[in-house]
């Protein structure tokens, strides 16, 4: 494994645990749990492709439903910041456009890499939703997103966020 400062991991770690147990709307999400779902997500996302981003991205992108279902999305992202690189944090934020805006989010990123990207997010989330999945440990699939990697999955030096982020401007 990269030397992932010992910090990060567990912080990265912590986030991850907090989702075993917080339960789902069954409707949706008949897989149970948001961690047993993440994990099936982020297997999806490795199996789809190399990029390491993407891969974090699916990983934790439901992170910020340990402490509310509702706005999940910003609570995540903002959970994430000086942890994981702004793309990273630009994906979680925005994992949910596609779902609740999509023609003005097809519009705002058409021809963008952040809409094949997001595109590809979402297939995954809707995707990772099996009662009978064979999932990794949290800890193994940390252990598998920076094994051979660079650390610009983290926030200093990360990769930056794909576009500017309107949510997060100051009113």
């Amino acid at each position: 494994m990269t030397a992932l400062p010992p910090r990060m991991y567990e912080e990265l770690l912590r986030l991850l645990v907090a989702l075993d147990g917080v339960r789902q709307n069954p409707a949706y999400h008949p897989e149970g749990d948001a961690l047993y779902h993440s994990l099936q997500v982020f297997d999806l996302a490795r199996a789809a492709t190399s990029d390491r981003a993407l891969w974090a991205a699916a990983l934790l992108h439901d992170v910020g439903k340990s402490v509310s279902s509702q706005d999940h999305d910003d609570i995540g992202a903002d959970l994430l910041e000086g942890v994981a690189s702004p793309r990273i944090v630009w994906l979680v934020r925005h994992h949910l456009d596609l779902l609740h805006e999509p023609g003005l989010t097809k519009r705002r990123l058409r021809g963008t890499q952040a809409l094949a990207d997001l595109g590809r997010l979402r297939r995954w989330d809707v995707g990772g939703r099996s009662p009978h999945a064979s999932v990794l440990s949290p800890e193994d699939a940390l252990s598998l997103l920076f094994e051979g990697a660079d650390l610009s999955l983290l926030a200093d030096g990360g990769e930056p966020a794909p576009l500017h982020d309107p949510r997060k401007e100051p009113c």
